[in-house]
């Protein structure tokens, strides 16, 4: 969540520095050469030190900056790419464990249901909140979490939970799972009941009561 809030990092024409790093001058540089980015570092040195062929070339600052878009983009399609394909690997590794439980942990947490983390594979998962109990789970976008509007059951993020497999779609690189155990109520969970819950609960406290005559309530006056 913390990662999400910050801006992503882009290849520029101009030195800004490394937020995370604390710099205020900065450049990507490693060795041997893994990205296009440190080839065009290492030939503004060759050419600055004057360290013979293979300098880099007179250019203007928006080539250097159509340059910098280019690899960032190439970068996110590789980070997207590498993602996918392990998703795929995943699914196929787990396509003939359906029924299988695992340890997992909430990941994230949408109107649409809890996405899980496996412990032991790192393998990502959905559940659809339809698929979480026979009660209307609230989503508390404030606190991460999905509330029962009955019980007061919470799923939160970074929650530790019990899940069952219940699809594997390797083309896809997708997984499907039910929710087994894991849940907390909103006292254990630090979570302010709202209003659906307190209602909720003043309607179970009203219907728990025993049947019986009413009384009627009666002042006095010194």
């Amino acid at each position: 969540m913390v990662l999400r809030t910050q801006a992503q990092a882009v290849y520029s024409r101009e030195n800004r520095g490394h937020f995370g790093l604390h710099l205020r001058k900065y450049a990507h540089f490693t060795s041997p050469i893994r990205r296009y980015a440190d080839l065009i570092v290492h030939r503004a040195l060759v050419r600055a030190l004057d360290l013979g062929a293979g300098g880099l070339p007179d250019m203007s600052n928006n080539e250097l900056a159509e340059i910098a878009a280019r690899i960032s983009a190439a970068e996110r399609r590789a980070m997207a790419a590498e993602r996918e394909t392990v998703d795929r690997l995943i699914a196929g590794y787990l396509a003939d464990q359906i029924g299988a439980t695992f340890e997992a942990g909430i990941s994230g947490v949408t109107r649409s249901g809890l996405f899980v983390r496996l412990l032991d594979t790192g393998a990502d998962g959905f559940i659809p909140i339809s698929t979480l109990g026979q009660e209307y789970f609230r989503f508390d976008e404030a606190h991460h979490a999905v509330i029962g509007s009955r019980s007061g059951e919470a799923h939160r993020l970074g929650d530790l939970v019990e899940v069952r497999l219940l699809e594997a779609a390797p083309v896809a690189g997708a997984l499907r799972f039910e929710l087994l155990s894991g849940g907390r109520t909103l006292r254990n969970a630090g979570i302010r009941p709202g209003y659906a819950e307190r209602k909720g609960r003043k309607n179970e406290r009203r219907d728990s009561k025993p049947a019986g005559k009413t009384r009627r309530k009666t002042s006095h006056r010194g």
